[in-house]
């Protein structure tokens, strides 16, 4: 199982929408890199969902129901279905303030919306959480 972290826009789709609705088809990404990245996520992956705008923070869990592929559009896309959310938000600043994320894709590229996330990166951050 590989572990993943996927940025939404509250005002757009939030993951109290993620948990209302159950589960999603994740998509409209644009980036390549973040392209690549969904279309290597696999059915069971771990998953974080992170608020952008004011609250920067990780806020939830998720999993991947399908493996990532392209949608009809070309661009990738990925099933995910809502876990739970943490303890407490694991804000950006938070992350930026641990030494042990200093290679983290979240701080070294910020406007990167879907990225891997470390076996080691995922134990500290729900260490964060709780």
């Amino acid at each position: 199982m590989n572990h993943w972290l996927v940025k939404s826009d509250p005002d757009d789709y939030s993951a109290h929408d993620l948990e209302r609705d159950g589960a999603t088809t994740w998509d409209g990404v644009r980036n390549p890199v973040a392209q690549r990245h969904m279309r290597g996520i696999r059915a069971g992956d771990a998953v974080f969902v992170y608020h952008t705008g004011k609250e920067k923070a990780i806020v939830a869990q998720a999993e991947a129901t399908s493996d990532g592929g392209d949608s009809a559009d070309g661009l990738a896309a990925v099933g995910l279905r809502f876990l739970n959310w943490l303890d407490q938000p694991v804000t950006l600043k938070a992350v930026k303030e641990d030494p042990s994320f200093k290679d983290f894709a979240l701080v070294r590229q910020g406007r990167l919306s879907v990225m891997p996330v470390t076996p080691d990166q995922w134990k500290r951050l729900l260490k964060l959480a709780n």
